[in-house]
């Protein structure tokens, strides 16, 4: 598809604008138009019903327990110190002393040129080319001749990450300007953006926008214990903006500065902690299946060792295949992150974040299994820190994804018509109510419709121009389902029911229209 009619349509339409626009914009943050914020209002009622407030059954049939959090987004900065972001959360990035641009490293390829001519010994020549490997291919096409007419081939590509000798460097020229010889060498650039809580500008009052949601669930673990009858295995989810001060925000929406995550800390026993790792996996990879994502551009795959995080004992990315990547793109990431984040904010809070095992305790106590009850409560089959599984989504990314998926051009009569199909539970209207003609008493039975169905869904009343306009306007937001009041309405109290993607008209009584759109639904 056309990324480009698709960023087109988000605009026109009013799912997505660039944030400050009439100011010129700013780069790395969007808003959300009258369209896109139900699309994405939507999504997040979708996971918060299946995953928090109904979750699927465990994998031995039992119920699972899951409760919510809605954390700061600024918090004491030792939280940060304790997950490592503060020293370790960072990118390498590169700057050009011409044109002063701010390049990521390991977006940046270095592409190796030596010269082809017998008894001739100089230096490779070196172009270099930004973004994924299809971007570099493209780019390395419109300049090949250019260097093959000069005597050059191609010998080999590298990242700047990777070390190169000072006069090679010197050789490489900046993908922005072109200037060669004017990049910095790689430095370490954190990605949290900062702030400052207080009345004095100083070291003591900074703060971070969180770079995270997972870190304020770690923080509130023991509270929640505390403040609940929670016993293992059980989750604790968030939804909720997260900051990442990006060096390159790219691709639309889908790597901003400022996001949406929706997360889950699952807590479970050690012993069983790789089985729930699988069923978490699982689960959330047919969540995008039932929800639309049905083709194969989604792509599930368990990071290789060379990948892990350090503390990761297993990650799933579930990725999805973009029109603007050459390779899939992920939407979330399931992490089996063990006990260390616990672990680590029990060593710099020192506040005890074990969980002890009562009922396991109490069975050890009647069976006779304990006989020192003071030793046997330290003893580790009672008393450890929790495993945890994060399934991590990005509510953005998966919008993203469902604008991609949904977006169809087709033929109809002759004419193009462009239609968004969404799921229906995440179409941002459900429901378009149309007079046929503004007279005869059906404006006001179709306003009597429409309020009837607006108090259940968001539901459009549309009475301007001819009918087939108006269905055209309805199927460029993604709306499913459109009711006409006709001529025929007038006589038997009924009205056509319209299939988005069918296309296909049906009659119904009037009484029956809530029903029926909320079985369609």
């Amino acid at each position: 598809m056309d990324m480009e009619k698709l960023v087109a349509l988000c605009r026109r339409r009013g799912f997505i604008f660039q944030s400050s626009e009439i100011y010129g914009g700013i780069n790395g943050f969007w808003d959300y138009g009258p369209l896109g914020v139900e699309l994405k209002k939507n999504i997040k009622d979708a996971w918060w019903n299946d995953m928090v407030r109904n979750p699927p059954p465990g994998p031995d049939g039992q119920e699972i327990s899951m409760v919510g959090v809605d954390c700061s987004i600024i918090m004491n900065p030792k939280v940060w110190e304790a997950s490592g972001h503060v020293g370790g959360f960072a990118d390498l990035m590169v700057d050009c002393r011409a044109c002063k641009a701010h390049l990521r490293a390991d977006q940046i390829t270095a592409l190796m040129y030596v010269k082809n001519v017998a008894g001739v010994d100089e230096p490779p020549a070196y172009f270099t080319a930004i973004g994924d490997a299809d971007e570099v291919r493209k780019q390395k096409a419109k300049k090949i001749k250019k260097l093959e007419s000069a005597g050059f081939l191609y010998r080999d590509a590298v990242t700047l990450q990777i070390p190169m000798e000072n006069e090679h460097y010197a050789r490489i020229e900046c993908p922005s300007c072109e200037q060669i010889g004017t990049l910095t060498r790689p430095r370490r650039f954190n990605l949290m953006l900062e702030s400052h809580a207080g009345a004095v500008l100083d070291d003591a009052s900074k703060v971070y926008l969180r770079p995270e949601t997972a870190q304020g669930i770690f923080a509130n673990y023991r509270n929640v214990l505390d403040s609940t009858r929670l016993k293992l295995p059980f989750g604790i989810a968030q939804v909720g903006k997260a900051f990442r001060n990006e060096i390159n925000p790219r691709n639309y929406i889908f790597r901003s500065r400022e996001f949406e995550q929706m997360e889950i800390e699952f807590f479970c026993h050690p012993s069983e902690s790789m089985k729930w790792y699988e069923f978490w996996r699982d689960v959330r990879k047919a969540w995008y299946t039932k929800l639309g994502i049905k083709s194969d551009n989604l792509r599930p795959r368990e990071q290789g060792k060379e990948e892990l995080a350090h503390y990761s004992i297993g990650t799933t990315d579930i990725e999805y295949m973009f029109p603007f990547a050459a390779e899939p793109q992920e939407l979330e990431g399931v992490a089996h992150r063990g006990c260390y984040d616990l672990q680590q904010h029990e060593r710099h809070s020192g506040k005890d974040l074990h969980y002890f095992d009562e009922e396991a305790w109490e069975t050890a106590l009647k069976s006779g299994q304990v006989q020192n009850t003071k030793e046997a409560k330290q003893d580790e089959r009672y008393r450890f820190l929790p495993h945890v599984i994060e399934p991590s989504a990005g509510a953005d990314r998966f919008l993203l994804a469902t604008l991609c998926e949904a977006y169809a051009e087709e033929e109809v009569k002759g004419e193009t018509r462009t239609v968004m199909r969404f799921h229906p539970r995440l179409a941002p209207i459900k429901a378009a109510v149309f007079p046929l003609v503004n007279k005869e008493g059906m404006p006001e039975i179709a306003q009597r419709l429409y309020r009837e169905l607006k108090s259940n869904w968001n539901v459009q009343y549309d009475d301007k121009g001819a009918v087939g306009r108006r269905y055209r306007r309805q199927d460029e937001a993604g709306t499913p389902y459109c009711i006409t009041i006709d001529g025929q309405t007038l006589q038997d109290q009924t009205v056509t029911i319209r299939d988005r993607d069918t296309l296909q008209q049906e009659r119904i009584a009037m009484s029956q229209v809530a029903e029926e759109i909320r079985k369609r639904l």
